[in-house]
């Protein structure tokens, strides 16, 4: 006979910002960073053992700068790791970027850095958490990015549910969870096995510390009204620079001085209206340029200063509002900060972006106590197109480290009830 043992905890979401303790955000002179792998429309860090990821960044200074990189292990909750580096490297790491090229045909002079890992001088030995440090040619820290890599010990299933909460009936999508190891022995996985929700490869945007709800055979089920539910949000607004010279739908007005300017039309604060299908690519952002003679957007795509626009209401008061996207690490940063202009009470902000698609919200933190409310002005509803990622750690017996034995996916355009 098999037992089907009963267990309830509370998941731990985790918004806010927790990923300043392990990501350094650049300085003002590197932009345009891109870190992900090389499957299409995948913008979350994460790659098979032996499977190839890829960056790409920009120094504005364009002086062919020596960079390095250098690369750490944490464990599941991104705590460093006590593992010595030849204990998941196999070569050595702190090595030069040698690939490089200056811009060409740019209004904006910038030098583009490529580096591929794992590449000859560094290779993975484990699966699991990892932070890749870009350094200069002093040791000093340029910035930081999260990757994670895995191999498929084990199977997880993921569907994407709507809310059995009355009172979030509405904004809520949750998510239930079958983890199956018929070949993998799981011992103790209620201890051990460790299970994290990223929505939209977002790693401010996660749900951790919830465990199985039930155990039957070689399956463990994740079957909870709330502990996995994220607030679906609304679909990101979008931008195209593609073509510098050019407005568009969402591109007012383009001037051409010592750099391009490009003013968008003022958005709207959209909490409270009812739910609009709008294509987006989750937050996601991809340089390209069509001008014509470019054929390497890496070098050849210019860059501008983009002019986002909101209008002040009562509401916001003296709370800040920032643009928000991939484009900026989801990190909340002056430079990404709308300030007010008294003459035509609007919140505005320029921000230099690299000629690309951009998809970009606005979220709100709370002048009194900091609370980051990530649908105040774009609202939150359960019909949004949301990509789920869920990753599934085990610390086997006797290993000092968590492995990273299986990654499920879905996407809420198959929501069910």
């Amino acid at each position: 006979m098999k037992f089907i043992f009963v267990f309830y905890c509370i998941g731990i979401l985790q918004f806010g910002f927790s990923q300043n303790t392990v990501e350094k955000d650049p300085p003002e002179n590197i932009k345009s960073i891109v870190f992900k792998s090389d499957t299409e429309g995948d913008q979350f860090p994460i790659v098979k053992l032996g499977q190839v990821i890829q960056l790409s960044f920009d120094d504005l200074y364009a002086d062919e700068m020596d960079y390095y990189y250098r690369i750490r292990y944490c464990n599941y909750d991104w705590t460093p790791s006590r593992l010595l580096k030849s204990q998941y490297l196999d070569g050595i790491d702190d090595q030069r970027i040698t690939n490089y090229e200056n811009s060409l045909t740019t209004l904006q002079p910038f030098t583009n850095y490529q580096l591929q890992l794992p590449n000859n001088q560094t290779k993975f030995k484990i699966t699991g958490n990892y932070i890749l440090e870009i350094t200069d040619n002093k040791g000093e820290l340029m910035f930081t990015r999260r990757f994670v890599i895995y191999k498929e010990a084990i199977q997880v299933g993921v569907a994407v549910k709507t809310s059995r909460d009355v009172k979030n009936l509405d904004q809520m999508q949750r998510l239930e969870i079958i983890i199956d190891a018929p070949d993998f022995e799981l011992v103790n996985p209620m201890q051990d096995v460790k299970l994290i929700m990223y929505q939209n490869g977002n790693f401010n945007h996660s749900i951790q510390g919830v465990k199985p709800q039930f155990i039957s055979g070689s399956q463990l089920l994740y079957k909870y009204e709330k502990e996995t539910s994220f607030e679906g949000g609304n679909e990101y607004l979008w931008f195209d620079t593609k073509e510098i010279r050019t407005a568009s739908n969402s591109i007012a007005i383009v001037e051409a001085k010592n750099r391009y300017y490009h003013y968008l039309y003022p958005d709207e604060i959209r909490n409270g209206q009812p739910y609009t299908y709008n294509p987006d690519i989750n937050g996601d952002f991809k340089i390209r340029t069509v001008d014509a003679g470019a054929t390497n957007s890496d070098r050849e795509a210019d860059y501008s200063f983009v002019y986002f626009s909101l209008p002040y209401t009562n509401e916001i008061g003296l709370d800040k509002i920032y643009v928000y996207g991939k484009f900026n690490n989801y990190q909340l940063t002056e430079e990404n900060r709308l300030k007010i202009d008294d003459k035509n009470m609007m919140l505005q902000t320029p921000i230099l972006l690299k000629q690309g698609f951009y998809n970009y919200k606005y979220v709100k933190v709370s002048d009194k106590d900091q609370i980051v409310d990530y649908n105040f002005i774009s609202g939150s509803h359960w019909e949004t197109e949301n990509n789920y990622t869920v990753l599934v750690y085990y610390r086997e017996f006797g290993k000092t480290y968590d492995s990273l034995i299986g990654v499920g996916s879905a996407t809420s355009q198959t929501i069910s009830n």
